[in-house]
């Protein structure tokens, strides 16, 4: 079951039930400005999570202050209730464990209305990853460093795309069927030397394996990269984009309004593998995050 693009709280709460470290609360300066928030209390490293926002009275603005960034949220109406969510998460690349504050700013009336929660983001000890590679993929010749830094520009750019109207719903549609085959948080152990954790995951994938979208969204970056060879990346708004790297064919170009479940390309070799497969990635506000937890069954 999807969770529709603007839920009323009826189902959004018996969603909701079924999760873990999930509660309700609320925060208002006065009754009369209640506004409810739906947040975790705990989490894990690398692990993404949902905030819901709502009031019975019209919502202004909400913005959402979490690990250092400001994000404003798209308010919608469902019935007679103002309703605006955002996916969060912390990043094995960058993240620490510890309390850390998550705070909504919202408006109501004209009036301000913060409500702060603190979540406790646990330590996660991710296993170890030996892998063997063409040396050439682990310390790149002298002529490609400038092709390597232009392109993690490119990256950059790309995953910092930011559209308030969000287009995602929960569950996302699983971009191939395979099994995963190395998992998000992996440390990895290029030849022999240490490299930066596994930010995304791998699926396992026979060459020409069609890959699909893995929600509504626009392309805006369709490129071949030294690394992450053929590479597609969508912006689902509200900060969400996903990535899909080591095509072998790319269907999809940058500025093309893609659907849930569309096939963007077929999966590959290209770039730094060991073999086929695709590995797909999941950006939350420039956090890459487990996409695992928000996937299809």
């Amino acid at each position: 079951m999807a969770w529709p693009r603007s839920p009323s709280m009826t189902v959004f709460r018996l969603l909701v039930a079924a999760a873990t470290f999930l509660f309700l609360g609320s925060a208002a300066a006065r009754p009369s400005l209640a506004v409810n928030v739906i947040a975790p209390v705990e989490t894990s490293i690398g692990r993404p999570f949902l905030v819901f926002v709502s009031s019975k009275r019209p919502l202004e603005e909400v913005v959402i202050f979490w690990e250092g960034k400001e994000i404003p949220l798209a308010v919608e109406r469902s019935g007679q209730t103002s309703e605006a969510m955002t996916l969060l998460g912390t990043d094995v690349g960058s993240s620490k464990p510890g309390a850390k504050t998550l705070e909504v700013r919202s408006s109501v009336g004209g009036k301000p209305v913060s409500v702060t929660r603190q979540v406790n983001v646990r330590h996660v000890d991710f296993p170890v990853q030996k892998l063997s590679l063409p040396q050439e993929m682990v310390d790149p010749p002298r002529e490609v460093l400038e092709r390597i830094a232009r392109e993690r520009k490119e990256t950059a750019r790309a995953l910092s795309t930011f559209t308030r109207s969000r287009v995602w719903a929960i569950p996302f549609v699983r971009p191939v069927p395979g099994k995963i085959t190395s998992p998000y948080g992996f440390r990895r152990i290029l030849n022999d030397q240490p490299r930066a954790p596994h930010r995304g995951v791998d699926y396992r994938a026979a060459e020409g394996d069609p890959v699909r979208a893995a929600a509504d969204g626009t392309v805006v970056l369709s490129a071949e990269h030294y690394y992450a060879g053929q590479c597609i990346y969508l912006d689902h708004g509200g900060g969400v984009v996903s990535v899909y790297m080591h095509l072998s064919s790319r269907f999809a170009e940058e500025g093309e309004t893609l659907s849930a479940g569309d096939i963007i390309g077929l999966a590959g070799r290209s770039g730094r593998v060991t073999g086929p497969h695709l590995h797909f990635g999941l950006s939350l506000q420039g956090m890459m995050v487990d996409p695992e937890p928000l996937l299809e069954s």
